[in-house]
């Protein structure tokens, strides 16, 4: 079990863009219900992307935090917890030891881990550095993704407990491994796309990859180019 501290925040202009993002969050000082789509009071300014029941909750392990600060300095957005545009940060639990599928009591609500997080270029512009999203993917330090099993109340300074695991072997490290760094390893790609219990859109990339034999481009997601 581990201690939460809980955010949420409504999408306002990004700094340096034109563009309206949800990524500012902030912690909250009472319990807030939490539904299929997740809090209550939480927005995103790009439902294509983000937010939905497969990303209904963003976790950011509160342990990256000072690698972050020995790489880039102490920049404002790594002050506190939701630099990354979290709900839910706490320490402990990392993407080497959550796996897709485990599931968590959290407050009175179960939720279910359903993907990692694909970084984005908003992230380039929150934190003012030109490759931050690119950093984010390549070190691996994503964060994750939880779908809402039961919805329930959640407090600031609830525990989140894991009471289940569905796929054990499927961390989010590896993950990560096969889909950004060993990114046509077959047999890896055939396991992903096995993997009922990960989110449609992560399974779909590894089908693509598999009929394909090509890697996507993630030029536009990345630095917002085409």
């Amino acid at each position: 079990m581990t201690v939460i501290t809980l955010l949420t925040g409504r999408a306002r202009p990004l700094p340096g863009s034109d563009a309206q993002s949800g990524i500012m969050k902030a912690p909250v000082t009472g319990p807030l219900r939490l539904g299929p789509e997740g809090f209550e009071g939480d927005e995103q300014a790009d439902r294509r992307v983000h937010g939905g029941v497969e990303k209904a909750v963003h976790h950011y392990p509160l342990d990256h935090y000072p690698l972050w600060r020995g790489e880039l300095g102490d920049l404002p957005a790594l002050a506190a917890p939701g630099g990354f545009g979290e709900n839910i940060s706490a320490s402990g639990l990392t993407e080497t030891t959550v796996a897709v599928g485990d599931i968590f009591k959290l407050g009175t609500a179960v939720v279910q881990v359903s993907q990692g997080r694909q970084p984005c270029w908003k992230l380039n512009h929150r934190f003012g550095v030109p490759d931050m999203a690119r950093r984010v993917q390549q070190t691996g330090r994503t964060g994750w993704y939880y779908r809402v099993l039961e919805p329930g109340a959640v407090s600031p300074g609830d525990r989140l407990e894991r009471v289940d695991r569905v796929a054990p072997d499927w961390t989010l490290c590896r993950l990560w491994h096969a889909l950004y760094v060993d990114r046509l390893n077959l047999d890896e790609l055939k396991g992903i796309a096995a993997l009922d219990v990960l989110a449609e859109g992560w399974r779909k990339y590894a089908v693509r990859r598999l009929e394909s034999g090509r890697v996507e481009d993630w030029r536009n997601r990345l630095d917002g180019t085409p």
